[in-house]
């Protein structure tokens, strides 16, 4: 086994021992629907209705088809973690039309144009060729279909003191990835607490005094609870394959896949994007 297959692997681990600590159980519905519409702003509403069959790729715990599967005729739920498709499973009962397929997001067995809507969110910045993983997206879809995608941003705009900080924490994310989970829980609980609480109740506060916080680090979790900054800090420092891309090369390699009419979403998290499969519906 080569080194990079080595670390894909892992990486799929990690994000089934993640859905499985993590399976958002504990978390209220309005704190899921809320997290739901960050991503899920920019699709319009009229392309997930009665007639539509979707492919989530990437599922996780399950916790956007939850709300997409009550409006859709099937929705596949596609995982390449074991672990990942049981806790979705558990989370969907009760929602009949979805399908559970353990796959590669970049070998997809879903027929050509096949699909009405996709959507991949936080999985193809995990990926060893995220264009590769693209072109398969944009072959299974529908001409005219539309695709939400989000990726981790290179962090553009932001300033040079920010971009120092997050190069010390990759160091420290390649160190926490090798550890065992539950020395990866132990420390990402812990920065949890030392880091993203203090930084992120801080901006809150720093906001009812109406400054802008958009340069505070972590405070997009300034209304989020614990457990998701628990979540997000495991997330963030405990996969060994991390990719960060910027606004402009998302456009070009979603262009390159087939995908046209691109648009971003121009608030957090960065960066969310939507394109339509080339050709006429």
């Amino acid at each position: 086994m080569n080194d990079q297959q080595n670390l894909q692997d892992r990486t799929i681990t990690s994000f089934g021992e993640e859905w499985r600590y993590f399976d958002q159980t504990a978390l209220s519905l309005d704190e899921l629907r809320q997290n739901f519409l960050q991503y899920f702003k920019i699709l319009p509403d009229e392309h997930l209705h009665a007639n539509a069959r979707g492919a989530d790729l990437g599922c996780g715990s399950g916790r956007w088809a939850r709300f997409v599967a009550p409006r859709v005729r099937d929705l596949v739920c596609l995982d390449a973690s074991l672990g990942a498709l049981d806790v979705a499973k558990r989370s969907l009962s009760e929602q009949g039309n979805c399908h559970f397929c353990n796959a590669d997001v970049c070998d997809l067995p879903l027929a050509d144009r096949s699909m009405d809507f996709a959507y991949c969110l936080g999985v193809l910045h995990h990926v060893d060729d995220t264009q590769a993983g693209l072109r398969d997206i944009a072959r299974i879809l529908k001409p005219g279909a539309p695709f939400l995608l989000y990726v981790y941003y290179r962090l553009e705009g932001r300033p040079m003191w920010y971009r120092g900080i997050w190069r010390a924490s990759d160091v420290l994310r390649r160190a926490i990835s090798s550890m065992s989970f539950r020395k990866k829980l132990i420390v990402t609980d812990s920065l949890a607490v030392l880091v993203y609480l203090p930084l992120a109740r801080l901006a809150g506060l720093l906001e009812k005094l109406n400054v802008n916080v958009s340069h505070i680090p972590l405070s997009a979790f300034r209304h989020s609870s614990f457990y998701v900054m628990r979540n997000n800090s495991f997330d963030r420092f405990a996969t060994p394959i991390e990719k960060r891309f910027s606004r402009n090369e998302i456009a070009a390699m979603l262009a390159s896949a087939g995908f046209e009419r691109i648009r971003f979403s121009e608030s957090p998290p960065y960066w969310v994007a939507l394109g339509y499969k080339a050709g006429v519906a």
